[in-house]
């Protein structure tokens, strides 16, 4: 069976480019979930967007600009704050229920922020409302939606997509699917982490797949921590939103004292890199693993009618969070990098895209600006569906900041293969805990040259790089065949092509902190970029 668009992934960007592509064609997507297994509706934040009277695209330009460190791709930065309204304007149509005030949608601030930008709705239930409300448009518009159907490979023909293999998951029968355009929309890869806020379904399956394909894979090395996550014994990680900062939060350690002022002027609201540091050495000095959100000084009718998930979180797990405070600690949240798209979300393979967090557009750079996530699968999403419409090329509409662009050129790229390892001989057994557990104690919020060694030559015993074959070394990787298996093989592939760009950068920028390169270095303000079999180049 052939069809016009195949989608991966059933999140924000898959349903919403699904949505818009069943006017032009055919379309498929497939999920090795439900249609609602997704990480969207775990974004409690909101929506990035300049709609309100004192805010303007420029200056949500500058921001984005500002958070990114040097590493932001200034014409995609400008797209995604000038085509921002227009797409909130589409997902009112659709019908997502944004929180309004006297008929005017209301808008909260968070860290990094200059002025308040973040759409919400339900409170904090933001990425909930826009899942339920774009999986009943899919139902109701007919778009064809596959469950538990895991795409396993790519397939190309004399270098154009020519469809994808997908096992089905109930019946273990392996299927073969074409399309003219393939968009990948599969997410991240936050469960390569111990602690992390994402759903268990982000596994990094897109940027596996596209590597595997001969997909150039950029900005790995730069993965987002948030700083407030719940931590209490025996509860699952719970993401405390960054708009609790800035609605007026504070954040203490475990003696009761408030310790931001002393790490940056930006204090609570600086960048999420910046805090999760701090709160980092915070329990470090205090020898803790936890440290404190408070908001009791927040009058209790604004925190229960601003944030009703996470009070009702808390409350269910014997915390009253408009009378005490809430223990959190760090945890993995966001993958900047991906697979490289130009701002149409084309890749260096024909007739293959993607868009949402499994994509790097150049938007986020070195350090993601809070709520630019969902704006970005939506304002990118849609220039996939516009950029399939046509064969000439399309000139590139560009929002605020237009005349800021000729000042900012685009950071070069340089190229690179997975490099031979050291295969050791004695390693842990290959498990996701495992794997995880390494990832977090040595590729974490803190990194250092001698850690990240020892990380990927285990990681290569694990798995010999796809580029290099086994050639009778390291460990025989089984083959998988069930989705456990299967996710595991694509974490340890994105787990190897972190560490690689990691050891690369020799120096700390945005998200990305090594102790032994602790600055910022201007010879590092470029890409780090993998494919299949390359020779180190400038381009």
């Amino acid at each position: 069976m052939s069809y016009d668009y195949i989608i991966v992934g059933s999140g924000i960007a898959g349903l919403y480019i699904a949505l818009l592509a069943i006017k032009q064609g055919s379309v498929l997507v497939l999920t090795k979930g439900s249609i609602d297994d997704c990480n969207t509706k775990y974004a409690q934040g909101g929506i990035a967007a300049a709609v309100g009277k004192d805010d303007s695209p420029e200056l949500h330009f500058k921001d984005t600009i500002a958070a990114g460190n040097g590493l932001c791709d200034a014409e995609a930065v400008s797209i995604l704050t000038g085509e921002a309204a227009d797409c909130i304007a589409d997902l009112i149509k659709f019908g997502v229920p944004f929180d309004t005030l006297n008929g005017q949608i209301t808008l909260t601030r968070e860290a990094a922020h200059s002025v308040s930008r973040v759409i919400h709705a339900g409170g904090d239930a933001t990425g909930e409302h826009i899942e339920v409300t774009l999986s009943r448009q899919a139902r109701s518009n007919k778009v064809l939606v596959l469950e538990h159907c895991l795409t396993s490979q790519i397939l190309i023909e004399n270098g154009k997509v020519k469809g994808v293999r997908a096992l089905d998951l109930r019946t273990a029968s392996i299927e073969e699917y074409g399309c003219q355009f393939l968009i990948l929309a599969t997410g991240g890869a936050g469960h390569l982490f111990k602690y992390t806020t994402n759903s268990d379904v982000v596994t990094g399956d897109g940027i596996a797949l596209a590597f595997e394909a001969g997909a150039e894979i950029t900005d790995m090395e730069f993965f987002q921590f948030h700083p407030t996550v719940l931590r209490l014994p025996g509860v699952a990680p719970f993401l405390i939103s960054e708009a609790v900062r800035g609605e007026g939060a504070i954040l203490r350690n475990v003696e009761g004292y408030r310790f931001m002022p002393d790490y940056t002027p930006e204090a609570e609201l600086a960048t999420r890199d910046v805090v999760a540091r701090s709160i980092v050495y915070e329990m470090k000095k205090t020898g803790s693993d936890r440290v404190f959100l408070d908001m009791t000084h927040l009058p209790p009718r604004l925190i229960t009618t601003r944030f009703p998930h996470i009070y009702r979180f808390c409350l269910d797990h014997g915390l009253d969070i408009t009378r005490g405070l809430i223990p959190v600690a760090p945890a993995a949240h966001y993958l900047m990098g991906g697979v490289k798209t130009n701002s149409w979300g084309e890749t260096n393979i024909l007739g293959l895209f993607a868009a949402g967090e499994v994509a790097c557009t150049g938007v986020h750079g070195a350090n993601r600006l809070a709520s630019n996530s969902l704006l970005e699968s939506i304002v990118f999403g849609k220039r996939v569906v516009q950029r399939t419409t046509t064969s000439r090329p399309l000139p590139n509409k560009v929002g605020g900041g237009e005349g800021l662009l000729f000042n900012r050129p685009s950071p070069p790229s340089q190229f690179y293969s997975l490099p031979e390892r050291k295969f050791l001989p004695h390693v842990p057994p290959l498990n996701l805990p495992n794997l995880q557990s390494l990832m977090w104690d040595k590729v974490g919020i803190i990194r250092s040259g001698e850690g990240l060694k020892e990380a990927v030559n285990i990681v290569a015993t694990w798995r010999p790089s796809p580029d290099k074959g086994r050639g009778g070394e390291g460990l025989p990787f089984p083959q998988p065949s069930d989705r456990p298996s299967y996710e595991l093989k694509n974490l340890v592939l994105c787990a190897r092509l972190m560490i690689e760009a990691a050891l690369l950068r020799e120096e700390s920028r945005g998200a990305h902190f090594r102790t032994d390169f602790p600055k910022v270095r201007p010879e590092w303000q470029r890409h780090i970029t993998f494919r299949h079999n390359v020779k180190p180049s400038s381009s």
